[in-house]
Formats: C-alpha cells, sequence, structure tokens
C-alpha cells in the first residue's frame, strides 16, 4: 500500500467588510424590530465596539441603518426616555461613515429639553456627559464632583473581590468613560486598578468571558498592564462561539460575543472568524463550565469559622474538596495575578 498524503487545506480568509455587513444586516433588520427597545440595546453595543476600535464600517453595512437615521429625530421626540441608546447609535454610524450630521442638533434638542436632569445614576450621567460632549454641548472631561463620586466608587476595592456583576459592569463603565474609551488617560489610582484586578480575577474564576473582556478593556483604556493569560483565556472562548442562522427567538449570548471580538479588535487578533450571513443569527458559547466559583463559595460557606483569610493555608483545604479541572482553573487565576493572596483575603469572608 502507498503512502497516505493528506492535504491541509487553509480555512480562507474572511472578508471584514462582508462580515460587518453580515452582522449590521442581522442586529439592525432580522433580530428584533425597530421600536424594541433591544433593538436599540443590541445595535448599540454593536455599533460602538466597532466605534471604540477605531473602525469604519463599509457602505454595505452603514445602508442598514438608512431607516432608523432617516427617522431619528421622530424616535427622540417621542421616545425621550431612550435618549442615550438614540445618541450613541446617531452618532457612531456618523463617526463610522454614514453621511449625514444630525448628532450635534439631535444633542442640542436633548440638552435643551433637560433629558439629563431626569438620571439618578452617575454612570448613567457620566454617559448621557460623554455623548452630549461628543456633539459639542459641554465638555468630554467630567465635571469635578461627578467625577470624584465615580472615583469613589472605583476605588473601594474590596467590593470587587465579592460576586457582584452589577457593580462589576459599572465599574467597567466607569473607566470607559473616564478615559473616553482609551482616548486619553483616566489617571485612576493604584486602589483602582486593583479594583479591576480583582474583578477580572473574579470572572475568569466563574469562566464568564464577558465581564473578563470587559475588565481587560478597561485597564487598556487605564493605560495599565493586562495578564496575558487573561487575553489568551477570552481568545480561545472567543473561538468556540457558534454562530447559527435560525428563526428561534434571539435569546442567546450575543453580549458576550460582541465583548469577546471588541477585546480581539483592541489586541490586533483576528475577530469575528465565524461565517456569518445577513439573515437573523444566534451567538452560543461553549457551555464546558466547571462552576468553580459556585464550588469554591460553598465550601468556604460551609466551613464557618475555621475559613481563614490566608491563601495559602486555604489552598491545601481546597485541594481536596475541588473537582480537577475546577482546582486546576482556580490555580490558573492565582497564577495570572501576584496579588491573588490579596484578592482572596476579601474574598474568604473569614470571621464575617
Amino acid at each position: 500500500m502507498g503512502d497516505v498524503i493528506s492535504f491541509d487545506f487553509a480555512k480562507p480568509q474572511l472578508d471584514e467588510g462582508s462580515q460587518q455587513s453580515a452582522l449590521a444586516q442581522c442586529f439592525a433588520r432580522h433580530r428584533r424590530i425597530g421600536d424594541d427597545v433591544f433593538w436599540l440595546k443590541e445595535n448599540a453595543e454593536f455599533l460602538n465596539v466597532h466605534e471604540t476600535s477605531g473602525k469604519r464600517l463599509t457602505a454595505q453595512a452603514l445602508s442598514a441603518y438608512e431607516v432608523f437615521y432617516h427617522d431619528v429625530e421622530n424616535r427622540l421626540r417621542f421616545f425621550p426616555q431612550y435618549y442615550r441608546f438614540l445618541l450613541s447609535i446617531t452618532l457612531d454610524l456618523e463617526a463610522l461613515g454614514f453621511e449625514g450630521e444630525k448628532g450635534p442638533a439631535l444633542c442640542a434638542w436633548t440638552h435643551e429639553a433637560q433629558l439629563v436632569d431626569a438620571e439618578l445614576s452617575d454612570l448613567q450621567r457620566a454617559e448621557a456627559a460623554r455623548l452630549l460632549a461628543r456633539g459639542g454641548i459641554g465638555e468630554m472631561k467630567l465635571d469635578e464632583a461627578l467625577s470624584a463620586r465615580l472615583r469613589r466608587f472605583i476605588s473601594h476595592s474590596a467590593t470587587f473581590s465579592l460576586p457582584n456583576k452589577k457593580a462589576a459592569y459599572e465599574l467597567t463603565h466607569i473607566v470607559f468613560y473616564l478615559s473616553d474609551y482609551g482616548r486619553r488617560d483616566p489617571d485612576i489610582g493604584a486602589e483602582a486598578v486593583r479594583s479591576l484586578m480583582f474583578a477580572g480575577t473574579l470572572a475568569l474564576i466563574d469562566e464568564n468571558a464577558d465581564l473578563l473582556a470587559e475588565v481587560c478593556l478597561a485597564l487598556r483604556a487605564a493605560r495599565q498592564t493586562v495578564p496575558e493569560m487573561w487575553e489568551d483565556w477570552v481568545h480561545a472562548v472567543s473561538a468556540q462561539f457558534q454562530v447559527i442562522a435560525e428563526t428561534s427567538p434571539p435569546i442567546d449570548d450575543y453580549h458576550e460575543y460582541l465583548t469577546c471580538n471588541w477585546l480581539a479588535m483592541a489586541t490586533g487578533r483576528d475577530s469575528f472568524v465565524q461565517d456569518l450571513s445577513p439573515e437573523r443569527m444566534l451567538f452560543r458559547k461553549s457551555r464546558g463550565h466547571r462552576g468553580v466559583l459556585r464550588a469554591l463559595s460553598e465550601h468556604l460557606y460551609h466551613l464557618a469559622d475555621r475559613r481563614v483569610e490566608d491563601w495559602a493555608t486555604m489552598r491545601r483545604e481546597l485541594e481536596g474538596q475541588l473537582a480537577h479541572e475546577a482546582y486546576a482553573h482556580l490555580l490558573s487565576a492565582e497564577a495570572a495575578y501576584p496579588e491573588f493572596g490579596q484578592f482572596f483575603a476579601h474574598f474568604a469572608r473569614a470571621g464575617s
């Protein structure tokens, strides 16, 4: 029998413009209807990851938003409660290459209508201030009182050593707004950097690629070094996504898909590598979850007064209690962060 000859066929290079167009058509025309607030959310996020990555969209991709752009003034007047979404989409479209200059006029109308005065959240006020500044209303730098409150929040690092996704996402977005998504140095202090490192460590333990990608992006925006292992892990998760064209309701992992690929664009890696088509698509991540955070928390809880804050001591205790893969994943989180012991001292809640 002769030798078996194998051929290594390289995967064809995907065209970025075609991928952009397929995603734009999917989000703008096929997943949801335009009057749905979730349509606004999904499209604002899709456009934002491209605009903040310094991208331009092709004319074909931008054409998916012609109907929205034509009617955006009426939408803003009738749905003022969604002004942040509407301004974000419009400003990003124009920054990404859409022909038009509606953004400044919409920002002026929003300012005159005093819509920002209805915001209770400092985070939303910061987002609104950034949007208005992009449209020529006010300065991009936040006012001192608002900035001080946001900086106080992100500097309380103990908060981010415990599972609290809402607080963690607020942390990353505050850094985005303070830095204008990395366009200027936010000059955050050491405690705020520690907050990001704690949040990222917890996200890795929990196998939450969506949050970990945002933490990596926030660290980059803050001019800080990002653990290489974190970015590698997010990239591996991104590569395992399945993108399926089907007509079932769009309940999926689209946000994690966008955020992982946002980080890929920021780090110069290949992004949106799956085959994409201009129709309704669902984005599903691999479900190989080890459940490390739950197992770790439950064991520490049941230790009660035998729980201590010293990581070296508790590591020996946990080795025999966690499944092998879960324990190995926990050790990889330790290896990625030199100050893991400080993180664990808060996470353990010894003496509580």
